[in-house]
């Protein structure tokens, strides 16, 4: 349980310090408007973005009222999920161009696309459904009790992930507008495309390998 829960705060570190999840555009939009506040709004509207794709991701499986009796095939399924999408960005390599279509003043609506096409809230899926998995054997309790208590965890755990990601991605804009600069990310810019698509592929094959561990 531990470990679950610290791979929740891990990958939201993760996905904070990835450029791709969106820190740049704080930097972006504080520097444009010369106020240390403006970047402050962008963490937070790209935080809420980022936090309703995981809850917009993991709502769906905590709704499944046939999680106890299917719990195993449904991690089977999530981790399947997860490894065909690391395979689709590994094959697939450009950016989804309508998220550049997305005025720079919609920032949360801008982080709810990126996280959605880059797969972010399914990194979170096999995570989340082993979490489940070490409490759910109370086949017993009623439909609605459990879709409940599903769901609250669900948001829990968008959330925990969501304030990672933030104080991770927030704490590099912060130091790039306050002392790197634009030269820095200009001259040491990177590109975390392979690993990210890479890293999907281990969660997925670790969620399907801790689902099978658990028959």
């Amino acid at each position: 349980m531990t470990a679950l829960w610290g791979a929740v705060v891990f990958s939201g570190l993760y996905h904070g310090i990835n450029p791709g999840m969106g820190w740049p555009l704080a930097v972006s939009a504080a520097l444009m408007e010369q106020r240390k506040a403006s970047l402050w709004k962008a963490i937070a509207m790209l935080a809420l973005g980022h936090a309703l794709a995981m809850c917009a991701i993991l709502l769906p499986f905590a709704l499944m009222t046939t999680l106890v009796r299917w719990e195993i095939e449904l991690r089977v399924g999530a981790g399947l999920l997860v490894i065909a999408m690391g395979v689709y960005l590994l094959i697939n390599r450009r950016h989804p161009r309508y998220l550049a279509r997305v005025h720079p003043s919609r920032l949360a609506l801008w982080s709810f696309l990126a996280a959605m096409a880059h797969g972010a809230g399914l990194m979170l899926v096999p995570i989340y459904l082993g979490i489940c998995g070490v409490d759910l054997d109370a086949g017993h309790q009623a439909a609605y009790s459990l879709m409940s208590k599903n769901a609250g965890l669900a948001v829990v755990v968008a959330i925990a992930h969501t304030i990672a990601m933030t104080v991770a991605g927030g704490a590099i804009a912060l130091g790039v507008y306050h002392w790197l600069g634009l030269k820095f990310l200009s001259r040491s810019w990177f590109n975390l495309d392979v690993v990210w698509a890479l890293s999907l592929i281990l969660v997925g094959a670790m969620g399907v390998s801790l689902a099978l561990g658990s028959i």
